[in-house]
Parts: structure tokens; C-alpha cells; sequence
């Protein structure tokens, strides 16, 4: 449904964007993280046609951004970290003059806005001036805005920034029950949010894409173990001597204990091996039941922090050995001055 590819933005000798290329297919909902400045508004702004590209190009529904934008524009809802919001006119006056913008047509108006605000939940305040409104029924009627016109995209830059966590609940859900009808991309910096909606996560740092896959597969990838967390009804000594005569156990270490008569494990596997089914067939032999098995991949938020880590150790390493390289040549030059100097004198 987007295909961007070799995507650059430059502003004088600074790369916002530095070639990135991805897809997004129909009815996938695509996190988009990253640190400030990373890049990512501004390739969601490129996305909109709000601004223009350097280099590269970037389609919609097979219509180029540049040649069609019209095409493109009528294909995407677009909101804004600040939803363009109109604070003294009502819900119902603001979505009609979205309507005009988008030139829906006036026999059509009365079922597009019936549609989209009961979509987000939002019936019930179509008289209130948007002034009036809190700010989690703000970002709803600028969610609506976004769909009139019944785009296939949905591009959504920080939608619960500043909000409740009632609200983002509120609004995380919405999104969700979007994702059936719309393609999406949401940029977020709430990581629980992205892992709970999104279907795919795209990592992007100082303008390149560091990551893209699913939050399990990344977790996967990026662990280079295979941890689970086991809580046993059993003394220490027995549930220990257990695990640790699993073949596909590499280690066990005991962690505590949370509730009575019970022991909590962290047990590794031995590389590739996966040792579910192991441990359950070690322990049902015995009368100490297995209470919990919970596998101990990492949290979003740690792949975030491991990946954009990586980058940076990357480019202090750059840094460091082509300073290395400047003092080499300077330590060079300087000889050269010297042995020069020794036979002028000479």
C-alpha cells in the first residue's frame, strides 16, 4: 500500500533522512520509532506530501507522491502531533468544513460525519465548541478529521501525546478497531502502545532505518538467548535438582519467591533448543506443578534502547579511528616538517 524507497531529506550538509526504504501492506498498522530528531516526522511529513524529498520516491496505492499528489492525498488522513483544530467553532461545524476540504460532497456529508463519529466516539459532543473540549475528545475529533474522506491511510504522528492514561487506553483502542478498515502508521513514544497495537515495528535513528520487524521477531533476534521464567509449587532444593536435569537447560538460577510454597526459576536453554516442552514433561512426572511458564524475551523498550545503542557505539567508534587516522597524519606531517628542516640546515 507504501512503498518508499530510497528515501533522502537534506537541509544544507545535514541528512534528516539518509536513503531508507520500506513498505507498509494493506490493512497493517506499522509502529514508527525513534529518538528526537531521528527522522521520523519528517518522513511522515514526505508520506503527506508536506514537504518534499531530496532524493527518492514514494508511492500510494501505486500513485508517486510527486507526479500524483492529488491521487496520493486522497488516499491519506493525516494528524499531527497538534491536531489543526479550530477552538470556536463546534465538533459538527469543524468536520463540515473538513468535508468542504476534502470535497465530500454535500448529499454525503450527513453520512461520512455520522460514520466517522461514531467511529471515535464522539456523537455525543458534536454541539460542544471544540474549546470545551478535553484534551483526549481533542485528539478524537482530530482523529476524525483524518477520516473524512474514507482514506485507506492513516498516518497518526504522536496521537496520545499528553494524554491520561485512561485516555490513551481509550484512544489506543480506537486506533485499533481502525486497523481492520486502514492502513496505518503511528508514531509513538509510548513503547507499550506500539507493542499492544502494532503489527510490525519500524526503529529509525539519526535519519536510517536500525530495525523493522515484528516486536517478537526483534526480541528474538536481538536476545541471543532463551530465557523463561518458572514458578514451581516446591522447596528450592527439589525444583532445582529438577530443572537442572534437563538435557536443553544451559543454566537455572533461583529469583525468589512471590507466593507461598513456591519457587521462581529463570532457566536458559541451550542455543536453538527450545525447552517448553522439556520442562513440562520434567515436571509431570513429579507432584510439583509448574504455576507459571513465562518466556523472557525483551520488552520493547529494550530492543529500543539495544538498537539505537549499537548505532551510536557505532559511530563513536567511526569517530574515534578517524581521529586516530588525523593523528597518525599529523604525527606524519609533522616528521616530514622536521627531516625537512634537518636538511635545509644541512
Amino acid at each position: 500500500m507504501i512503498e518508499v524507497i530510497n528515501l533522502t531529506k537534506q537541509y544544507g550538509q545535514h541528512k534528516a533522512i539518509d536513503n531508507i526504504s520500506f513498505t507498509v501492506e494493506k490493512g497493517e498498522i506499522l509502529g514508527f520509532l525513534g529518538p528526537n530528531g531521528a527522522g521520523k516526522s519528517t518522513t511522515m511529513n514526505i508520506i503527506t506530501g508536506y514537504i518534499s524529498a531530496t532524493e527518492g520516491t514514494v508511492k500510494v496505492d501505486g500513485y508517486d507522491i510527486l507526479e500524483q499528489p492529488e491521487e496520493v492525498k486522497k488516499r491519506i488522513g493525516y494528524l499531527p502531533e497538534l491536531p489543526p483544530l479550530y477552538m470556536e467553532m463546534t465538533v459538527e461545524e469543524y468536520l463540515k468544513f473538513v468535508c468542504h476540504i476534502k470535497k465530500v460532497k454535500p448529499q454525503k456529508q450527513k453520512e461520512v460525519l455520522g460514520k466517522v463519529m461514531n467511529a471515535v466516539k464522539i456523537t455525543d459532543m458534536r454541539k460542544r465548541l471544540i474549546k470545551n473540549l478535553s484534551k483526549g475528545y481533542r485528539q478524537r475529533v482530530g482523529l476524525a478529521q483524518a477520516m473524512i474522506g474514507e482514506p485507506q491511510v492513516l498516518i497518526l504522528d504522536e496521537p496520545t501525546v499528553g494524554l491520561d492514561p485512561k485516555q490513551i487506553i481509550e484512544i489506543r483502542n480506537v486506533i485499533k478497531s481502525l486497523g481492520k478498515d486502514h492502513t496505518i502508521i503511528l508514531s509513538s513514544h509510548i513503547l507499550s502502545e506500539v507493542s499492544a497495537v502494532c503489527d510490525r515495528v519500524l526503529i529509525i535513528n539519526k535519519g536510517k532505518i536500525v530495525a523493522i520487524d515484528t516486536p517478537e521477531n526483534l526480541a528474538k533476534r536481538l536476545s541471543q538467548s532463551n530465557k523463561m521464567l518458572l514458578r514451581i509449587k516446591a522447596s528450592k532444593d527439589k525444583a532445582l535438582n529438577i530443572v537442572k536435569g534437563v538435557k536443553s537447560v544451559k543454566t537455572a538460577e533461583i529469583t525468589g519467591s512471590r507466593e507461598p510454597n513456591t519457587i521462581d526459576i529463570v532457566v536458559e536453554g541451550k542455543e536453538g533448543l527450545d525447552i517448553r516442552e522439556d520442562l513440562f514433561y520434567a515436571f509431570k512426572s513429579t507432584d510439583y506443578p509448574i504455576l507459571m511458564m513465562k518466556s523472557l524475551d525483551l520488552t520493547l523498550e529494550e530492543i529500543f534502547l539495544q538498537v539505537t545503542t549499537q548505532e551510536q557505539a557505532i559511530d563513536h567508534e567511526s569517530i574515534s579511528i578517524s581521529e586516530e587516522n588525523d593523528a597518525q597524519h599529523e604525527e606524519t606531517d609533522g616528521q616530514q616538517r622536521e627531516d625537512g628542516e634537518d636538511v635545509s640546515n644541512n
